[in-house]
């Protein structure tokens, strides 16, 4: 990849880290309206995993793909490959965690026991920010190029 296609690529890195974040933030907002509106309350939540879902697919095909964020920061510092493979290997259990918690919103029997869904929405939550932080510090070591927190 040329230095403008790669300025390019982080532009549209920069971009979508903007998408990822606000639709982690939807979630959160969701999370943060009163859980006595029930089913309201419930689908509301489940609408914003949907979205934040999707993101979450194309932050993968973005960062992982050949030439990709985390194979150009692998070259570029090869002292990093460890921590952009821990990445790439937490992008599984994320995927696997944002599809069980949509499941327990969308499937589950009632709303009987909305405060533990909404415990185990608001800790996939943290672990999404983490993995953002370190995606960040990542690209930074490895290009001393900050991607921003984009708000």
């Amino acid at each position: 990849m040329t230095g403008e296609d790669f300025a390019a690529y982080l532009k549209q890195v920069r971009a979508h880290r903007a998408e990822l974040r606000d639709a982690v933030r939807r979630v959160e907002d969701a999370l943060s309206s009163p859980i006595a509106q029930g089913g309201a309350w419930r689908t509301r939540v489940a609408v914003a995993l949907t979205e934040l879902s999707r993101d979450f697919e194309d932050h993968i095909h973005l960062t992982e793909r050949p030439g990709g964020i985390y194979d150009s920061a692998k070259s570029a510092a090869p002292r990093l490959a460890a921590t952009a493979e821990r990445l790439v290997g937490e992008h599984v259990g994320l995927q696997e965690a944002i599809a069980a918690c949509l499941e327990a919103y969308t499937t589950g029997p009632d709303d009987a026991d909305l405060a533990t869904l909404r415990e185990g929405a608001t800790g996939l939550v943290g672990q999404l920010v983490r993995h953002r932080q370190r995606g960040g510090d990542l690209l930074y070591e490895a290009y001393d190029v900050d991607i921003g927190g984009q708000g």
